[in-house]
Formats: C-alpha cells, sequence, structure tokens
C-alpha cells in the first residue's frame, strides 16, 4: 500500500480561517461539482500518495492553521489552453495546532510525521485570536 504525504500551501492574502472559507464558499473557488479546488500550475508527482488519505495544510498569515481533505486531482484547462492541476477539496476545513512557516512559493510535500495534529474541543476560543498569536502560544506550550 502507497504511503500518505500531504501538502502544504500558502493562503495568500487570506488573514484567518473564516477567510479562506468565505473565499471557499463563493463561487469562484468551485468547480462543477460544487466543491471548492485550488487550481496551480504543476501536478504533483508523488498523486498516489496525496490520494491515499493527503490534506493540504493552509500556511495562513505564517503559521499553519488548518487543513482540508484532498479529495481527488483534476485537469482544469484555463482560457489560455494550458493544462493545469485542479486539487478537488473536501469543504470543511479542519483545524490545526498552529505551527509557524516561513514564506515559499508553489506548495511543497508535507511528511505525515511533520504534520500539526488537529486541534480537540480543548482549542475552543483560539479561533478568535490572531494567527501570530496562536503560533507564539504554540512556540511556549501552550495550546
Amino acid at each position: 500500500m502507497d504511503k500518505t504525504v500531504h501538502l502544504l500551501k500558502l493562503s495568500v492574502g487570506t488573514q484567518s480561517v473564516e477567510g479562506l472559507q468565505s473565499w471557499q464558499s463563493s463561487a469562484r473557488a468551485k468547480g462543477p461539482d460544487g466543491l471548492p479546488r485550488h487550481v496551480t500550475r504543476m501536478w504533483p508527482r508523488r498523486e498516489p500518495e496525496i490520494l491515499n488519505g493527503g490534506s493540504i495544510f493552509w500556511v495562513i498569515k505564517g503559521v499553519i492553521l488548518c487543513r482540508q481533505r484532498i479529495v481527488r486531482l483534476d485537469e482544469v484547462r484555463g482560457s489560455d489552453g494550458i493544462a493545469r492541476c485542479g486539487i478537488v477539496l473536501d469543504p470543511k476545513l479542519v483545524r490545526t495546532e498552529a505551527a509557524p512557516r516561513r514564506p515559499f512559493q508553489g506548495w511543497r510535500y508535507l511528511p505525515v510525521a511533520d504534520a500539526p495534529r488537529d486541534l480537540g474541543k480543548r482549542a475552543k476560543g483560539h479561533e478568535d485570536l490572531p494567527p501570530q498569536l496562536v503560533a507564539a502560544l504554540a512556540e511556549i506550550g501552550v495550546r
């Protein structure tokens, strides 16, 4: 059986998890099936590992704050005729432990062992805190 790998992606221009959710609820962010998708220029070479339970972890303002399960990868052709990869996502955003990340371009593979854990009920209230404060609290061990 293939191993699982996740993707790591900056959510450029997003200020919060709620902002990402709002964008993904818009018609522009959805594919023909109504599911949110992120279109990227490159097709992941590790497709079988991604489709084996992988998620996309979103970096918002320099901090990983949430993830979405990747449903499938679709070919998308733009008006320019160029084939791109449409990463089709489960609409549910799952909040994760805060994990700071430096800026990068495109997306990166994220091994399962390096992925932040999902937040449990004990993290209630963190959704109202600025991402940088959540990251700072995580760095000193306050979750």
